[in-house]
């Protein structure tokens, strides 16, 4: 199939294009730049073997991406496009309503008028709020307590409505939990603009020396230790997740929602001394305050998704923080330090729907 993957310089987006590469999909990459580095795109390329397209495009712009979609004849597209951090949404609140909200609207209406009708969509399990049993399952209250999950929960609803007007329209929407790692070889993994909001890459940026300390943000949550507790997710199963349930809508034209994690809680003092023994290096840490946003636990009930999709989590807290760790001592400083040149050779630069070499 040939796809539409907005966000696809990003984290996740990026492993994922990995995945429908060598599943033999065609690819094409839509991506704004706000939080991702163009260099991903070239080592996409050396992954892949392949030459990935890709085009420099905010989803608000509605000319640009309705000139997108007329360009390509998209069999689905992966919507991964969105801003992520709790803590920034709940200072940000109408930046996030604007571009995750209104950035889906925009590509659901491009996708309606250009009869593209099938999509996955990159929801979270910050759908469920503070959840009032774990692990969680499908059928836990939709209760979002901040911005971030609230713009997740409005999306999915803006899809199942569209679902629900035309039947013709497969969506799934994979509610997933906190993806870590990065790819084996090192090439590609998490390097967010600015001060990392997520836990692992700020731990793997203190253990390569880019931050003295790391900060846990409470230490008083009724759980093992007193953190709080996250089910982490290597983002290879997650991107894995991605082109099944991409094949699932192909073969059975049926919508579909679920939790994507493996089951266990694991606590951010856990998750510390696991990287720890990774690394081989000390992680020195300070307890401050609680974060507006966060909840004390969060893991998830799994078995949907292993029933509809044949899908489970193969790899390890281990393998997640040695190749988090490979990533990071690969690339010290991220793809930033790479960035000498304004502008990357075979990037197109979509503006008010002309393309520029």
């Amino acid at each position: 199939m040939r796809i539409l993957v907005t966000g696809g310089a990003g984290y996740i987006g990026g492993h994922t294009c990995v995945v429908l590469a060598e599943r033999g999909h065609q690819i094409v990459i839509a991506d704004n730049f706000s939080n991702s580095s163009p260099l991903v795109l070239q080592r996409l390329s050396r992954l892949t073997h392949k030459v990935i397209a890709s085009h420099r495009l905010d989803l608000r712009d509605r000319d640009a991406l309705s000139s997108l979609l007329e360009t390509y004849r998209f069999d689905a597209v992966m919507h991964f496009a969105a801003s992520k951090a709790v803590g920034e949404s709940c200072e940000r609140p109408l930046d996030y309503y604007d571009n995750n909200v209104g950035g889906s609207a925009a590509l659901l209406q491009a996708m309606n008028r250009a009869k593209v009708r099938r999509l996955v969509f990159s929801s979270s399990a910050t759908v469920y709020g503070d959840p009032q049993r774990v692990p969680l399952d499908e059928s836990a209250p939709l209760q979002p307590c901040n911005p971030y999950g609230r713009t997740k929960l409005m999306t999915e609803q803006m899809i199942g409505d569209l679902c629900a007007a035309d039947p013709m329209f497969n969506a799934a929407c994979l509610r997933y939990f906190n993806p870590v790692g990065a790819h084996p070889s090192g090439m590609i993994g998490e390097d967010p603009s600015g001060i990392p909001n997520n836990l692992m890459p700020y731990i793997c940026q203190v253990a390569v020396g880019r931050h003295e300390r790391l900060s846990i943000f409470g230490n008083d949550y009724p759980t093992v230790d007193g953190t709080g507790v996250r089910d982490y997710l290597h983002v290879l199963d997650l991107a894995r997740a991605h082109a099944d349930a991409l094949e699932y809508l192909a073969d059975t034209g049926r919508n579909l929602t679920v939790n994507l994690g493996t089951g266990r809680g694991v606590s951010v003092l856990e998750l510390v001394r696991a990287f720890e023994r990774a690394s081989g290096r000390e992680i020195p840490y300070d307890i401050v305050g609680r974060r507006p946003g966060d909840v004390a636990a969060m893991y998830a009930d799994p078995s949907l998704a292993q029933a509809v999709l044949g899908w489970r989590a193969e790899l390890d807290l281990e393998a997640m923080c040695r190749d988090a760790w490979h990533w990071q001592t690969t690339n010290p400083d991220g793809y930033r330090a790479l960035e000498r040149i304004r502008r990357i050779p075979g990037i197109r630069h979509r503006r008010r729907g002309i393309a520029q070499a």
